[in-house]
């Protein structure tokens, strides 16, 4: 697989023969995150208990994080 950024095709004949996936088209994304938007606050009250991860972090990091928040819990305001 490639990816147009991250990992590109190796020669400019792949490219050619190359396709975006069509649940990938800025029309179709719009459409989910408008989804999200609109049922955020739903999930939020269903999941009380879910916790926010900064996955944008060293993979080791976020295990520990998702660990720690499921071994030792930080109390919760009721």
């Amino acid at each position: 697989r490639y990816h147009a950024t991250f990992r590109p095709a190796p020669t400019p004949e792949i490219q050619a023969r190359l396709r975006q996936n069509p649940r990938d088209k800025e029309e179709n994304i719009e459409k989910r995150v408008e989804t999200y938007y609109r049922n955020i606050k739903e999930l939020e009250d269903f999941y009380e208990d879910a916790f926010y991860v900064n996955a944008d972090q060293d993979p080791h990091v976020v295990f520990e994080f998702i660990e720690s928040c499921i071994i030792k819990p930080l109390p919760c305001k009721k």
